[in-house]
């Protein structure tokens, strides 16, 4: 399913002259390396960063330092301002970011299967997507990275819809 999503995603990016790139903490690279299987992929992905350590979500991905001392690494807005700077720093129309709890313990007096995930798009538009995942922790983590290449490939087909009507 995963493979099938990232051939659409692809598809829609190339169709519309984009490109994007992703962001990730949990996931730990599973969302770049989706969107990196199809042949072609290079047509409109970028990149990515695997930012795990919340010092390097400040130093590569330029969340604000406050905002992660005042609600920690798991977040709504920690996952939008990933996602801007992932967008920001590869010069791409649309970032991807996911930022959770996979387990097995608590983080940030958050739940494990708390995720929050988020696309960056053109002039800063944010869409997000808050999910509560249960199973072990590759489930979460895989559904994670199902859950967010979803979001992305709404965005897109949404956008594809603006643009054409």
């Amino acid at each position: 399913m995963r493979g099938f999503a990232a051939g659409q995603i692809l598809s829609l990016l190339v169709r519309q002259g984009a490109t994007a790139a992703v962001a990730e903490s949990l996931t730990g690279g599973l969302i770049g390396a989706a969107l990196t299987d199809p042949m072609g992929a290079s047509a409109a992905f970028r990149g990515g960063v695997i930012a795990y350590a919340t010092e390097l979500k400040i130093k590569l991905l330029g969340v604000p330092a406050d905002l992660l001392e005042r609600e920690g690494a798991v977040h709504p807005d920690v996952a939008a301002a990933m996602a801007k700077g992932v967008r920001d720093l590869t010069e791409s129309d649309y970032g991807l970011a996911v930022t959770g709890v996979a387990g097995p313990d608590m983080q940030d007096g958050k739940a494990v299967g708390t995720v929050y995930a988020a696309v960056c798009g053109p002039e800063g538009r944010v869409w997000h997507r808050n999910m509560m995942l249960n199973g072990s922790r590759e489930r979460i983590r895989e559904a994670t990275a199902q859950e967010a290449l979803e979001l992305l490939r709404g965005v897109l087909e949404a956008n594809l819809g603006e643009q054409s009507g």
